[in-house]
């Protein structure tokens, strides 16, 4: 028997379901006891995270100076801020912890211990000052010293106006049209003048857009981007008046005896009655709108406005509707000329395409699944000349960095050397040209990479779901490693093992696949357990679980008595355009996959109850359940 749960499943939700309907996956609620429920709620994450668990993952901050960085490396002795000197690669303190938590205790009237410092945000100004945020107040931390200067709060910002960068004009709306004012003479010139409401100027949808009430009103939202030049202001028209609504009712509020109305745009797929965008362009001296002459799209398709280098041009990046074709342009606002510079077309889903922009070099480099994998290309912006700089065979992720000062571009991708798990990346960089592309990261494992805005180093946790993490700097020329960072710890586990990787074979009857599996602390092989899928069938990312920060997510449903599963099947993102396609129109076709996962772990041990079998997720995993 199989019972579906809802997706988005708190654990004292999936609790109550056992509580309610035992008979299904053969429990009585004795069997599910109090100290179940205690080491479950061990693992979540309030109750886990640098309590029990520590640097899974650290984060560099570069200094603006690109000499060094700080870090925060957690113990079970508390947490302790380090800096890293890139020129003389030393490694020390940040300042002293003892002294710093002197200076706060008296400036705030409270016992301030040392190793749990209440900092917030933390930013380097030079060698002998820091400005750190302390329980909402700024100050200027002198690390000679160690005094404590307070700083003006900094005014909170109206997120109904925007400033030009010149300082000369302020952007806002009034009755759905945009306006400026001079910052100088207070004059207020009106930029449009056909708003309404339901057709509005410099707004955005959100998701989170709640309307109350039968007739109420949509949130007042407001968005324009000036030039750096402050010449232009770039917005959307938001265009509600064919729009539909999906509606809710609450029951939620006991002082009422009526359910609330609640609703909100949202479209599915094949509604015409969407929310529409429409970009337009002002020039802040003529007051003249610009609109670029291309079919209107829906929010969720919007086209994309991306400032030139040059002062009176733009780029253009859009995709229609359904995902299957893709354009980006070149937009002169003088001459009004629309020009081509690429496009795209599959005959299934174009899921993400990502772009930069190295128009200094001349060049727009961009990722596309066209070849039957992910690969990175190079376009040259004048002559229009495309080429194509890596091989098919494994999957590009992502752009890290294009550094037009050495002609090199860093990437991360996945499955580039053979018999390396398919999900792993690493980083590599390649030169302009398509040769000397060079691996930087050789362990044979899933590295997080952070860049230094210069590009000189990066910071890398490397790791598996099943084995910690190590944290180090790199020389981002060599990837020579400079100095360990830290090592993710786990001294408040007993009895916990990470979880357990495994492949199968996808219905195809050839293609590998892969997945996980989490078991109780207190697993015992000679008995038989149920199981749970935290499920993902869509197409635009994967949910095997690549490094150790992943490991503990899912424990603690383990620990009511389960076994949990996530796998990856056919359909799912990051591997060939073959694999990915077969969830193009087939979500619910899917599950085929995982099913037989779980049903060859059922053969593999004896522990796997197919028997009993329980499903959850978000998204297409909502679907799925």
């Amino acid at each position: 028997m199989t019972l579906f749960i809802p997706r988005r499943l708190s654990l004292k939700g999936l609790l109550l379901i056992l509580l309610m309907v035992p008979s299904v996956f053969g429990f009585t609620q004795d069997e599910i006891s109090i100290e179940d429920y205690e080491r479950a709620v061990g693992f979540t994450s309030q109750n886990l995270y640098n309590k029990k668990v520590f640097n899974l993952s650290i984060r560099p901050n570069w200094f603006a100076d690109n000499s060094g960085l700080w870090y925060i490396h957690q113990s079970p002795e508390g947490k302790q801020y380090l800096k890293i000197n890139l020129l003389e690669r030393s490694k020390s303190p940040l300042f002293d912890h003892e002294k710093l938590a002197r200076s706060l205790s008296e400036v705030l009237g409270d016992e301030i211990k040392s190793n749990n410092l209440p900092l917030g945000n933390i930013v380097y100004k030079n060698s002998r000052e820091l400005e750190v945020s302390v329980k909402g107040e700024n100050y200027l931390l002198n690390t000679t010293s160690y005094t404590l200067k307070e700083l003006p709060k900094a005014l909170k910002a109206n997120r109904k106006e925007k400033a030009s960068p010149d300082q000369k004009w302020m952007a806002y709306t009034k009755d759905f049209n945009l306006f400026i004012k001079s910052e100088e003479t207070e004059e207020v010139v009106q930029l449009s003048t056909r708003g309404e409401k339901g057709y509005e100027y410099a707004s955005y949808l959100s998701w989170a857009d709640i309307i109350k009430g039968e007739n109420g009103d949509r949130p007042d939202n407001f968005n324009v981007r000036w030039s750096k030049d402050s010449k232009w202001i770039f917005a959307n028209i938001v265009d509600l008046r064919s729009a539909r609504k999906m509606h809710l009712l609450d029951w939620s509020i006991d002082s009422l005896y009526r359910p609330q109305v609640l609703s909100y745009y949202r479209g599915s797929p094949g509604d015409t009655t969407m929310v529409y965008y429409e970009p337009v362009v002002f020039n802040v001296k003529t007051g003249e709108e610009i609109k670029f002459g291309l079919p209107r799209s829906t929010h969720i398709n919007a086209i994309q406005v991306i400032e030139s280098i040059e002062s009176d041009k733009v780029f253009l990046a859009w995709t229609t509707r359904g995902y299957q074709n893709y354009t980006i342009s070149s937009f002169d606002l003088k001459t009004k000329k629309l020009t081509t510079l690429y496009t795209e077309s599959s005959a299934t889903n174009i899921d993400e395409f990502w772009y930069d922009f190295a128009e200094e070099s001349g060049y727009l480099f961009f990722l596309s699944e066209k070849s039957g994998w992910q690969q990175l290309y190079r376009l040259n912006l004048k002559s229009g000349e495309e080429r194509m700089l890596t091989q098919d065979g494994y999957y590009i992720n992502n752009i890290e960095k294009i550094d037009q000062k050495s002609k090199q571009i860093f990437f991360t991708a996945s499955g580039k050397e053979e018999g390396r798990n398919p999900y792993h990346q690493g980083l590599y960089s390649i030169s302009f040209d398509g040769e000397k592309i060079k691996s930087l990261t050789k362990e044979n494992l899933h590295h997080q990479i952070n860049l230094s805005p210069n590009g000189q180093y990066f910071v890398d946790n490397f790791s598996a779901v099943n084995i910690p993490t190590t944290t180090v700097l790199r020389d981002a020329q060599s990837g020579e490693t400079l100095m360990e960072m830290g090592k993710a710890t786990t001294p408040g586990l007993t009895n916990w093992s990470p979880p357990e990787t495994f492949t199968a074979i996808a219905r195809d009857g050839k293609t590998t696949i892969y997945g996980a599996v989490w078991k109780p602390t207190n697993f015992d092989p000679s008995k038989s357990y149920p199981v749970i899928e935290n499920s993902y069938t869509g197409p635009h990312t994967q949910v095997f679980p690549k490094s150790f920060s992943n490991a503990f997510g899912l424990q603690a449903y383990a620990e009511l008595g389960f076994v949990v599963v996530k796998v990856d099947g056919l359909g799912s993102s990051g591997r060939s355009k073959a694999f990915h396609n077969y969830s193009y129109k087939n979500l619910g076709g899917n599950l085929e996959d995982h099913v037989l996962a779980i049903k060859q772990l059922g053969q593999k041990y004896s522990w796997v109850d197919t028997s009993r079998v329980g499903i959850f997720g978000h998204s297409a995993g909502g679907y799925d359940a």
